[in-house]
């Protein structure tokens, strides 16, 4: 089997992390990256959950809970309260 070289810029201190936390489970870093790339490979798709750290009022829970409550109000399910109207002081 013929070997290739990848080659990948990462920030420092995360790499010195990644170096650091490989060793303490017994590999290194390479042996890491290959781990990765057979999983990849294997299962044919990245093998994690890549989620967006975003508002979270645009996840698909709140959206969800959003349009039930906008149901309920349309079906009359649903109380009026006034609005109160809060100054600085």
């Amino acid at each position: 089997m013929a070997l290739s070289t990848i080659t990948a810029r990462v920030d420092e201190k995360d790499k010195m992390n990644f170096d650091a936390f490989c060793s303490s489970v017994g590999l290194n870093t390479s042996t890491a990256i290959n781990l990765f790339v057979k999983a990849v490979l294997r299962q044919n798709r990245i093998p994690f959950e890549i989620t967006q750290n975003s508002d979270p009022f645009y996840s698909f829970q709140n959206q969800a809970y959003i349009m039930k409550s906008v149901n309920d109000l349309r079906n009359g399910k649903g109380t009026a309260h006034e609005l109160i109207e809060v100054t600085d002081e």
